[in-house]
């Protein structure tokens, strides 16, 4: 008889910091995705060194994003942060031109109590040029969560939501919904007539246009995406709304969208994997009374291309450190690939926000038949380094900072980093997912090939050298 698999999911909370890259690192892709901004950092030397180091761009590039170094006098409060800030504003206004222009918070402005959100207002109603403020220190967040106080703080400018005269803000009908486009009366006509949908997270515009599509495949259309490439292109949003986001990250937004906007929050897996970008668009069809078409299909198509990387971790087992925020996703997907995970340690999770991704994690356990992981929030790295020892994993999903402490211990590491900078979103992109995971793993393969070859070419060489006597 087979041995009963436990079906539950067990949480723990130790009392690790967040052992994470800096929130402040969110200007990397932030700058890049909104075309027309400009991030402020104000902060201590120590954050533009980590942000030009990080970042890896130098300063005659002439990236959208500066810093606004504190120094002595104005942690002593013997300088005049307004008329710091408002030269610096003026200067960026004059030579960049932004449409908007972002404040980042640091830990030493919450140290210090810095009114960074009394300030902005007046200054910004001086110079003519919006200004956002957002805290991204790293003593309240966690690496990726840098993106979910921008865009949390971005929610509120957004404009409000306006329906035609007469039209219902919930009502949905399928007047315009056809099995396949076709031209009638002239138009072509694409998509179901429902409420609008704004998607949330900030991604990289081919990302945006795959998912698009995806969701147009189902004739659904997108009203927009927060964020936007350009400031004055946000997203209207308002009570009749729906909103859905694509990170496991973006709690805060997904709170702010819905007390402050009044939105409907769309509770679904995120689009990581082909299994949860299935599962994301069959929780957004159904609120819209919409029946998924071919889904299934271009799911197993996806799962046939992965064959190659299939093969090579099916068996192998990982062990989730915790650091982006992504850990519960990448669980989920690595578990359906046919991998064991130990341990997923995550530095905060809002488990309401990932209830749905929670649901598909254990529904995939048990169809896979092995055991939930357990889910250690803002783990300790003593214990969690002590609980590798006995375990000793194949692959360790883990920050920097412990990736070659582990490697001369035998066991193989992926900085979690490159998940949030790499394109894993979506249909297309699983493989880039497996091509970071399976990375490691082949070369520790080679590395054992190459040790056993060279003890077999030394042990030929001994005997050729020393011949046995007869």
């Amino acid at each position: 008889m087979p041995a009963k698999i436990d079906e539950t999911i067990t949480f723990e909370c130790e009392t690790g910091n967040y052992h994470t890259f800096c929130p402040i690192s969110c200007v990397s892709w932030l700058y890049q995705k909104i075309e027309d901004s400009f991030f402020l950092v104000v902060g201590t030397k120590t954050c533009g060194y980590f942000l030009q180091n990080a970042l890896g761009v130098m300063i005659f590039a002439e990236p959208r994003y500066a810093m606004a170094e504190l120094e002595e006098g104005d942690i002593s409060a013997h300088l005049n942060d307004y008329e710091e800030l408002k030269t610096l504003c003026i200067r960026i206004k004059k030579d960049r031109d932004p449409s908007v222009i972002i404040w980042i918070g640091t830990c030493t402005t919450e140290i210090i109590k810095m009114d960074l959100e009394g300030m902005a207002p007046k200054l910004e109603y001086e110079i003519g040029v919006p200004i956002l403020v957002a805290r991204a220190n790293g003593l309240d967040y966690a690496f990726t969560q840098g993106e979910d106080t921008v865009l949390a703080v971005m929610a509120h400018r957004c404009p409000e939501q306006e329906f035609p005269v007469g039209e219902s803000k919930k009502t949905i009908t399928k007047t315009n919904l056809f099995p396949f486009p076709f031209l009638k009366e002239k138009k072509l006509v694409e998509y179901a007539n429902h409420p609008p949908l704004v998607i949330f997270g900030s991604l990289p515009s081919n990302l945006v246009s795959q998912l698009n599509t995806e969701l147009r495949r189902q004739f659904i259309k997108v009203s927009g995406w927060l964020p936007a490439q350009r400031y004055a292109d946000l997203p209207s949003l308002g009570d009749g709304v729906y909103v859905c986001g694509v990170n496991p990250f973006l709690s805060r937004t997904a709170t702010t969208l819905i007390r402050r906007k009044k939105c409907e929050l769309i509770v679904a897996p995120f689009p990581i994997g082909p299994d949860g970008t299935r599962a994301w668009i069959e929780k957004i069809c159904p609120v819209f009374g919409i029946e998924t078409q071919s889904l299934e299909e271009r799911e197993e198509r996806i799962w046939e291309s992965l064959k190659d990387y299939l093969d090579l971790v099916r068996g192998k087992s990982v062990f989730l450190m915790g650091d982006n925020l992504l850990e519960i996703s990448l669980a989920r997907f690595l578990i359906r690939c046919g991998m064991i995970v130990y341990e997923i340690g995550i530095p905060y999770m809002d488990k309401r926000y990932q209830a749905a991704e929670l649901a598909l994690l254990q529904d995939t356990c048990i169809r896979m038949c092995i055991p939930i992981p357990r889910i250690v929030e803002k783990p300790d790295n003593s214990n969690q380094i002590r609980r590798m020892r006995e375990l000793q994993p194949d692959l360790a999903i883990t920050g920097m900072a412990h990736a070659n402490p582990l490697g001369a211990r035998g066991i193989g590491t992926k900085w979690s980093v490159e998940f949030t900078f790499a394109q894993i979103h979506g249909f297309a992109n699983a493989r880039d997912v497996l091509e970071l995971v399976t990375r490691p793993l082949r070369r520790n393969e080679n590395l054992d090939n190459l040790d056993r070859t060279t003890l077999v070419r030394n042990k030929n060489e001994f005997y050729t050298s020393n011949p046995t006597p007869r």
